[in-house]
C-alpha cells in the first residue's frame, strides 16, 4: 500500500502546455506512481474546468478551488495593510484550508509537496503534524518583480519594488520553514542561497525535463506559414508580461531592421491568450499572432529559427528546451538561456543587441549553423530528462525530518 501524500499547487497542472503546468503535471504524474495523492489546487482559467478529470485520474481524493482573479487582486489590496506581499491574499482561501485541515488528520497524512511559494501559508498550522515537508519554489519571483520594477514608471515601479522585496523576507522564511526546498536549475537555486544565507544546506534543485519522443521531427504535418515567406517564431503564453516585452522588444527593434536585408522575413508569435499589446503588433504587417493553437509542433519544425529575446526572466525557458529538442535552431538572450548549459555557436545561438539578432538570424538564413539542430536536442536529451530528474523529489520525501521547523 502506497503512503499518503498531500500535494498542493496554485494552478491545476493540466493541460501540461505551458512552463508551470508542465512542470508540476511530470511532478504529479512521477509522484502518483510512488504515492497516495491529497490534491489541492486552484483554477484560474475557465476553460481548465473540463480538464479536472484528467488530474483526478492521478488522485486518491482531490479539492478543485475556482480562482477568479479579478477578485483576487482586489484581495491583493489587504497585503498593503499587513505588510505582506500582495501575492499572498491573492491565493488566501478559506475552503482550501478547511479541506488540507479535514484530509490531513483524516487520512493520518504527515508527508506534503507544495509547489510555489504561496502554498506555504496553507501548511504553518503545528497541528497538521507533518514530518516532511518538501516545496517546489521553482522560480525566485521575488527578482522577477525586482526586474519588473526597473521597467515600469511609477507608481508601479515603487509598487513592484515593494513586492520584491517583501516576497523575498517571505520566500526566505518558506525556506526556513520546509526541510527542502526544490529550484528549477543550479543556477537559481545558487542565486537563492546567496540571498537565503544560513539556509543553504536546505536549497537544491532538479532541472526540467522534456518530452523528447513528443518534441521530435516525427510525424510532423505540413507547414502552417504561407509559401514564399522566412518565419520567425516565439512560442509561448501571451499573456505573461516577460512574454509581452520580449515579443514587444523584438517586434519593434529587430524586426524592421531585419527586414532591409531580408523582406521576406515574417515574425510569427504561437501561444494561448494574446495580450491586446501583443495583437496591436500585427498591424506593422511584418508580425503574424497567431494564438493558441492544438500543436505548437509544426510552427517550431517549419520556421526558419525559433527566438526567445528575453529581457525578463527567472528558472528555465521551456520555449527554448522544447524547440532544441527539434533540432531547431535557437537564438536566445543570455537572461532566456540561464540554467541551460547549451554551447553558443554549437548548440544555441546567443544574441542580447539588436545587431547580434540581425546578423544570427540573417546567417540562419544563409545557411550558416545547418548541423546546430541535432546537437542542441542532444543537449537537451542528455539534461532535461523527466526519468532523471525527478528521482530527487521521491528520495528526500522517503525522508523524515521528525516535523523539524
Amino acid at each position: 500500500m502506497k503512503p499518503n501524500l498531500l500535494f498542493l499547487c496554485h494552478r491545476i497542472p493540466y493541460p501540461p502546455n505551458k512552463g508551470d503546468k508542465i512542470r508540476v503535471y511530470h511532478l504529479l504524474k512521477y509522484l502518483a506512481d510512488h504515492y497516495t495523492i491529497y490534491l489541492g489546487t486552484f483554477i484560474d482559467d475557465p476553460s481548465d474546468w473540463k480538464y479536472v478529470g484528467n488530474v483526478e485520474a492521478f488522485c486518491a481524493k482531490s479539492c478543485f478551488i475556482k480562482l477568479d482573479p479579478l477578485s483576487a487582486k482586489i484581495k491583493c489590496i489587504k497585503g498593503f495593510f499587513t505588510g505582506k506581499p500582495l501575492t499572498l491574499p491573492y491565493y488566501e482561501n478559506h475552503e482550501l484550508q478547511q479541506w488540507i485541515n479535514s484530509v490531513v488528520r483524516e487520512h493520518h497524512i504527515d508527508k506534503v509537496l507544495a509547489v510555489s511559494a504561496v502554498m506555504a501559508q496553507f501548511l504553518t498550522d503545528p497541528s497538521l503534524g507533518l514530518n516532511t515537508k518538501i516545496i517546489d519554489i521553482v522560480d525566485i519571483d521575488s527578482d522577477k518583480w525586482q526586474q519588473y520594477s526597473d521597467m515600469k514608471m511609477w507608481p508601479l515601479s515603487w509598487v513592484y519594488r515593494r513586492e520584491a522585496r517583501t516576497l523575498l523576507s517571505y520566500e526566505k522564511q518558506v525556506a526556513d520553514f520546509f526541510d527542502i526546498s526544490f529550484f528549477v536549475s543550479s543556477a537559481e537555486a545558487e542565486l537563492f542561497k546567496k540571498k537565503a544565507l544560513g539556509l543553504e544546506h536546505k536549497i537544491t534543485f532538479y532541472n526540467n525535463g522534456v518530452d523528447s519522443e513528443y518534441f521530435t521531427l516525427l510525424n510532423i504535418c505540413s507547414s502552417p506559414y504561407p509559401k514564399n515567406i522566412l518565419p520567425i517564431v516565439f512560442t509561448g503564453a501571451m499573456d505573461y508580461w516577460p512574454n509581452i516585452d520580449a515579443v514587444n522588444w523584438f517586434a519593434k527593434k529587430v524586426m524592421p531592421e531585419l527586414k532591409k536585408i531580408l523582406p521576406d522575413i515574417c515574425f510569427y508569435i504561437v501561444g494561448s491568450n494574446p495580450s491586446e499589446q501583443v495583437r496591436q503588433l500585427q498591424k506593422t504587417g511584418e508580425v503574424d499572432v497567431i494564438g493558441r493553437v492544438e500543436d505548437i509542433r509544426p510552427y517550431i519544425h517549419h520556421a526558419m529559427a525559433s527566438v526567445a529575446p528575453m529581457r525578463i526572466a527567472r528558472g528555465i525557458q521551456n520555449k527554448v528546451l522544447e524547440a532544441m529538442a527539434m533540432e531547431k535552431t535557437v537564438v536566445v538572450s543570455t537572461m532566456g538561456l540561464e540554467g541551460i548549459n547549451a554551447e553558443s555557436g554549437t548548440e544555441i545561438i546567443l544574441a542580447d543587441s539588436v545587431e547580434e539578432y540581425v546578423k544570427e538570424i540573417n546567417a540562419i538564413v544563409q545557411g550558416k549553423y545547418q548541423s546546430m539542430g541535432s546537437t542542441a536536442r542532444k543537449r537537451v536529451q542528455a539534461d532535461f530528462n523527466w526519468s532523471e530528474t525527478l528521482p530527487i523529489v521521491k528520495t528526500l520525501l522517503e525522508k523524515d525530518f521528525g516535523g523539524n521547523v
